[in-house]
């Protein structure tokens, strides 16, 4: 049984360490070897708790980091809070945590996706961009898609790599989700080429936009 102290909840995180999963997180960025579904498991037992996560979050370790997201309560921090989380998470998986658990949850999710779009650290405009292309799968009135467009032919080729992952996302997903941009999309990804050449295993679908885009397309016409 983890107690609701720090003390309790680094101790037994410190007992979950794996030299074999640090050495393949550290191969992805991350700087944590536990065993993330074993996180996942302390952070239940642990249930909601805001006072908890902040004391978490101010150890700076990545993997008291990741359970002090599991423990937050979204509506709980404001905007100025969030932004300084994302820019003190230096490493990818805490960063698409605190996105995918906390930011997109927020009442704060479209300030902070218009601030962190054209930020100056591509690690923050990245966070930016995948915000961007979850409105446009899910709320995207009031983007302006083919602006959209402009940028990421005129700055993805050499955007740096996790700006240039989030913006290709959004090219995908601006011509699965809209069938009159669709073409645009897809000569604009052939012409600059990002990740056509990125290993793909069996059975799962290609990053290369145009690939990703026709596949999802032709997916949902035979539902």
């Amino acid at each position: 049984m983890v107690d609701a102290t720090v003390e309790s909840v680094t101790a037994a995180l410190d007992a979950l360490e794996d030299p074999k999963a640090r050495e393949i997180n550290e191969r992805h960025g991350d700087d944590h070897g536990v065993n993330l579904t074993k996180l996942r498991g302390i952070a239940k037992e642990l249930k909601k708790n805001d006072d908890l996560a902040v004391e978490l979050w101010a150890t700076a370790d990545s993997a008291a980091r990741l359970v002090a997201l599991l423990i937050m309560r979204p509506k709980s921090y404001d905007a100025e809070q969030l932004d300084a989380m994302l820019r003190e998470s230096r490493t990818p998986k805490v960063q698409d945590w605190l996105v995918n658990y906390i930011v997109k949850k927020s009442p704060h999710a479209e300030t902070l996706r218009q601030r962190w779009m054209d930020d100056p650290d591509p690690a923050v405009a990245s966070t930016g961009w995948a915000l961007t292309s979850e409105r446009v799968n899910r709320k995207p009135e009031g983007l302006d898609l083919p602006g959209l467009l402009d940028t990421i032919e005129a700055e993805m080729r050499d955007a740096p790599e996790r700006l240039q992952w989030a913006m290709n996302a959004t090219l995908a997903s601006i011509g699965i989700e809209n069938p009159d941009l669709r073409a645009r999309a897809i000569e604009i990804g052939e012409r600059l080429g990002v990740l056509r050449d990125y290993p793909t295993p069996p059975n799962c679908t290609s990053p290369f936009a145009p690939i990703w885009i026709t596949e999802i397309v032709r997916r949902r016409a035979e539902v």
